[in-house]
């Protein structure tokens, strides 16, 4: 028989019947139902059922919204998503961009900006972040006017951490660091920030904070390649070989999709003596048309090639860097230095940085009128050499880096002087030089140094002295003979010019002579800072620059040596010098 076939019911069969639970979590598959055939009337119904099923669930109140939205009804939606934040759950912030929708559908464009400001000030997922902008750039254009934004909160940090790479960018390590922390602290899942901190951090010498900022970063997010390729930088100067070894192997079989990331674990690689491995992403980079152009790049290519012994393949890519960028000198510098090695000279690693090593560098500037060139100071690479070299390097290069910071003299550099003035480890002599520097720099302020183990506080003058007084016109001595000898005596000379004038003065306190013309005396005290670093002057050119007569400069360079001996002191030393020489058989 056909027809519709019926359900049989046994009732002595024990046949069960299975209630059906009405709740909202019926009502509200029944909607989503609806909603996915575009049944959007059932699908109000339902949502209406399973608003009164659980009255105190916010998405069922926000489904309904969205729902009376799409049919129009936009004022009647808005006033259930004002009801929502107003009295059931303020933190659905999402309504508010809910609401700017419905006005900007209405045409009203002011109510829309209000409640898009709003959205956007008080969001922190930030979940319709891209389509919350490109209604502000609709509201602009519909208003005739930029909107009142004060911040958007999902974004909170971004900005900050623009500007901090940026200081980043122009070796300005403090003053990242200061913002980059204040990020970290305000938002720990900020992983970019922290990772950048981490390479601040390094950058200055502070290893061990760099490690463990580094180490917070991959509790976070264990496959973080940034983290990893700095941790494997961490462990190769702790010389932790063990720790090092796992990582460099699961560092050399990763291919980054990215080229931030593949030039990231490049140049890990060839600081990390991988050489090899390093040539084969740079060269992967220098394919990528975006990359072609960047003459960094072919360096960076070039010291892998030359690292791993391919110097023909060195020599080519340097040769490219060179038409790129001619007038840094950089790949001259190393095209010659491949001619001497062909030669026969041993050939010594080369470093992964886009400028000459450091020595060549001091020697172009110490020979340069215009001393560093600004490039070079605003240089990270250049800057972070000089922080490393502060900390790590001998007492001859810390010498020559605070010299070079004299010539940098930006806000960075004084914190990093006045830091290392409080350094119980370094050397007293150091520590009066870099107080020279910053006097020389202007700052003026009494300077904290820890001296012969003892902390104290040197007030401002050029240099430390006993002296328990510090009179104007000793100060314009030291200035007239300043501003003569900045061009032609480095900060070393310099600064033994201002000692040999505080001793001078103290020997002979109180009964300092007087100082009609200062002059004469600035005279005296360059001739004699010259014949103690033996350089060649005399009598008729110092009275010349400074306007004085031969007899002035001799009279005053007798009684300075008279109070503080420098000829026998010199006497003394090149006695010692040349018994030191060897003689011929």
């Amino acid at each position: 028989m056909k027809g519709k076939k019926r359900m049989a019911v046994n009732e002595g069969a024990g046949t069960k019947i299975i209630p059906i639970q009405w709740d909202a979590t019926f009502f509200f598959e029944r909607a989503v139902r609806s909603l996915d055939r575009y049944h959007y009337d059932k699908a109000l119904k339902y949502f209406r059922r399973a608003v009164e099923y659980e009255p105190e669930n916010p998405v069922n109140h926000c489904n309904m919204a969205g729902i009376l939205s799409e049919l129009g009804n936009y004022k009647e939606s808005n006033e259930i998503l004002k009801w929502i934040i107003e009295e059931l759950d303020p933190e659905m912030t999402e309504c508010h961009f809910y609401m700017a929708n419905n006005f900007a559908n209405m045409e009203m464009y002011e109510s829309a900006e209000q409640s898009l400001v709003q959205y956007l000030q008080e969001d922190a997922e930030g979940h319709y972040l891209d389509e919350a902008e490109e209604m502000m750039e609709l509201l602009h254009y519909e208003l005739e006017r930029p909107a009142p934004l004060k911040n958007i909160k999902s974004r909170q940090g971004m900005v900050e951490h623009d500007q901090a790479r940026a200081l980043l960018e122009e070796g300005k390590f403090t003053e990242a660091v200061r913002i980059l922390e204040e990020i970290a602290e305000q938002q720990p899942d900020f992983l970019a920030a922290r990772n950048n901190l981490a390479l601040a951090y390094y950058y200055m010498g502070l290893f061990d904070k760099a490690k463990a900022c580094i180490q917070g970063v991959l509790e976070h997010e264990p496959g973080n390649l940034h983290a990893l390729c700095n941790l494997a930088i961490f462990y190769q100067h702790e010389e932790d070989t063990e720790s090092l070894k796992g990582l460099v192997e699961l560092l050399a079989k990763t291919v980054p999709f990215h080229l931030e990331h593949a030039f990231k674990l490049a140049t890990t690689m060839g600081i990390l003596g991988e050489h090899g491995v390093a040539r084969r992403h740079f060269m992967r980079l220098i394919k990528d048309g975006e990359a072609q152009q960047d003459p960094c790049l072919h360096h960076y290519a070039a010291v892998a090639a030359f690292n791993s012994g391919q110097l023909n393949d060195a020599e080519r890519l340097w040769k490219g860097t060179m038409k790129l960028d001619p007038a840094s000198g950089v790949a001259s510098y190393y095209l010659d230095q491949l001619q001497l090695i062909r030669g026969g000279e041993t050939a010594s690693p080369i470093s992964y940085h886009y400028h000459l090593p450091f020595e060549e560098q001091f020697k172009l500037w110490e020979k340069s009128s215009d001393g560093m060139p600004d490039h070079l100071k605003r240089d990270p690479l250049v800057r972070s050499s000089f922080f490393w070299a502060l900390r790590h390097g001998d007492q001859h290069t810390k010498l020559q880096v605070i010299q070079a910071f004299g010539m940098i003299a930006d806000n960075e550099v004084k914190d990093v002087l006045r830091a290392f003035l409080l350094e119980p480890e370094e050397d007293d002599y150091l520590k009066k030089i870099a107080v020279f520097v910053l006097r020389t720099m202007g700052v003026q302020e009494p300077l904290q140094v820890m001296l012969e183990g003892k902390e104290s506080v040197i007030e401002p003058n050029r240099v430390p002295s006993r002296l328990p007084e510090w009179d104007d016109k000793w100060e314009a001595v030291a200035q007239a003979a300043i501003s003569r000898m900045s061009k032609h005596y480095d900060l070393v000379q310099q600064h033994d010019m201002m000692t040999l004038w505080v001793e001078f003065l103290t020997r002979v306190y109180p009964n300092v002579p007087k100082l009609a013309k200062p002059e004469g005396w600035a005279a005296a005290l360059e001739y004699l800072t010259a014949k103690m670093h033996r350089r060649a002057i005399s009598y008729h050119e110092v009275s010349l620059r400074y306007g004085t007569s031969i007899a002035t400069v001799s009279k005053h360079v007798k009684l300075i040596d008279e109070a503080c001996g420098i000829k026998e002191k010199m006497k003394s030393i090149n006695s010692v010098f040349f018994a030191q020489q060897p003689t011929e058989d």
